[in-house]
């Protein structure tokens, strides 16, 4: 580690081959906290390169246990995190609407590591029991929509990572290779990230591939569309950048999507939303990335008959039925 470290720090970058052989490595215990944390906060002092991504990606791809859902159509709804933002779990609900307007969501999370609460912390604390067993989820999949994949049962290996992650409490590569993991694979994918570079490289990662992708990022620094300000999108199609009032939404106070500090009133104010019992403020702002993920799926519908679908999801009921049926 000593030479790669020496490496970087001379401003060098690493190649797809070198980047895949370091990660294997780290992975398989060959290197000791410090050195993985040295090696880790490289990438917090510069910009991750395409070709550094696309070896780190490889060899976590590899390590996997893949989860496979027979030629299903699904879609990911998730963000990287690492916004710094303390907002509430806006991909996670927007991921049961999905499921409530009758889509197919195989969902990758895990719990926080620069945030109070994340996708897995949630989950959890409404009773999601954690599963690798693909019969298991293929059966979720169908009677709610839905599944969950918790990464730390499909990715062991992130397991030799894990406590630095946690200690250092700061985003790392880590954050921008969670939604490009998911051991589902799944056809189409709805992703925020925390930055324009990382919507960029996103952008060149997602073409390589036959998913179809939307990515987003608000220009006020939001792994999400959080309706405060203007958005970026970039899709297979092209990049445009859009104000909440062009989507028919309109531009909230920061302070209106907040979250709470501690996982059991997330995980209260997560149910409290999908019971369409929240503020309009929070049903804009799920509503808002719901239609976008559908929109993902269905292209050739406009965005007003997706928005149509994803409120009729959140307001009959159905996106809190998929809740149900999952944790049930």
């Amino acid at each position: 580690m000593k030479e790669i470290l020496h490496y970087l720090f001379n401003h060098n970058s690493l190649s797809e081959a070198q980047a895949y052989d370091i990660l294997k490595s780290i992975t398989e215990g060959k290197y000791n906290e410090i050195q993985t944390a040295s090696f880790l906060t490289v990438f917090q002092m510069r910009d991750i390169t395409e070709a550094e991504m696309k070896g780190f990606r490889r060899a976590l791809w590899e390590l996997c246990i893949p989860m496979d859902t027979e030629g299903q159509d699904t879609i990911c709804v998730c963000g990287t995190g690492g916004d710094g933002k303390n907002t509430f779990n806006i991909s996670t609900l927007s991921s049961f609407i999905v499921a409530g307007a009758g889509y197919k969501v195989t969902k990758h999370g895990n719990y926080a590591v620069s945030s109070n609460c994340g996708s897995s912390n949630v989950l959890e604390a409404l009773g999601y029991q954690f599963t690798s067993n693909t019969d298991q989820l293929k059966k979720q999949l169908d009677e709610a929509n839905i599944c969950f994949l918790h990464a730390p049962l499909f990715h062991p290996a992130m397991k030799q990572v894990a406590s630095t992650r946690k200690q250092l409490k700061v985003k790392t590569f880590f954050n921008m290779l969670g939604p490009l993991i998911n051991p589902a694979r799944p056809s189409h994918q709805f992703t925020g990230v925390f930055n324009l570079k990382t919507l960029r490289l996103y952008s060149y990662l997602l073409e390589d591939s036959n998913t179809s992708f939307s990515v987003v990022h608000s220009l006020d620094g939001y792994d999400e569309i959080s309706l405060t300000g203007a958005f970026k999108i970039a899709q297979n199609k092209g990049a445009s950048t859009f104000t909440p009032e062009e989507i028919g939404f309109n531009t909230l106070d920061p302070k209106l999507i907040h979250g709470t500090d501690d996982v059991q009133s997330n995980a209260a104010l997560f149910t409290k939303i999908l019971k369409n019992e929240g503020t309009e403020a929070q049903a804009q702002v799920v509503v808002a990335n719901a239609s976008m993920a559908i929109q993902t799926m269905e292209e050739n519908l406009s965005f007003e008959d997706c928005r149509a679908k994803a409120k009729e999801s959140l307001v009959s009921g159905n996106a809190y039925r998929a809740l149900k049926n999952l944790t049930s």
